[in-house]
């Protein structure tokens, strides 16, 4: 049996070229205790910084469980200050839009877990860009709306 601890999970991984704002470290556990079709990944907040910018997903729901600190989730109504043991569920779709940030001044570390569905797509609503996720990084892609072609372009 493959066994992680929340109170002491592995190391968290920071990605060197996040921009400043989103600089979370990650633990991720899905892959780790060989899950296929869920993911499970503990967050390190440090203070002002979030994991990733605020978007909403139409494959995957996603769920939050506060471990520690104090995160606020901004979703659609509004934002709210979260607490220890607090748990949320993302829906999929634009009811389910989130951004999870630390707006406090100690760490907040939360887990969330998911489906894990390729094709995927997501929408980043204060950026105005859709990613679609295939599960082939070389086919993925992130665009602006705006950049939108139609059907038959290209095509004979």
């Amino acid at each position: 049996m493959r066994r992680v601890s929340l109170a002491e999970p592995p190391t968290f991984a920071y990605d060197a070229d996040d921009p400043a704002g989103f600089r979370a470290g990650r633990a991720r556990l899905g892959a780790r205790l060989g899950a296929e079709r869920t993911g499970a990944t503990v967050w390190e907040l440090p203070p002002g910084q979030a994991i990733c910018p605020y978007h909403y997903e139409y494959a995957e729901e996603e769920w939050l469980l506060v471990l520690s600190g104090r995160p606020t989730v901004r979703h659609p109504d509004g934002a709210e200050e979260l607490e220890p043991w607090d748990v949320v569920l993302f829906p999929t779709g634009p009811d389910g839009a989130h951004q999870v940030r630390n707006d406090g001044d100690e760490p907040a570390r939360v887990l969330m877990f998911s489906t894990v569905m390729h094709p995927a797509a997501t929408v980043y609503p204060d950026s105005d860009k859709i990613a679609v996720w295939t599960g082939n990084r070389a086919d993925d892609v992130i665009v602006e709306r705006s950049s939108g072609v139609d059907y038959f372009k290209g095509e004979g």
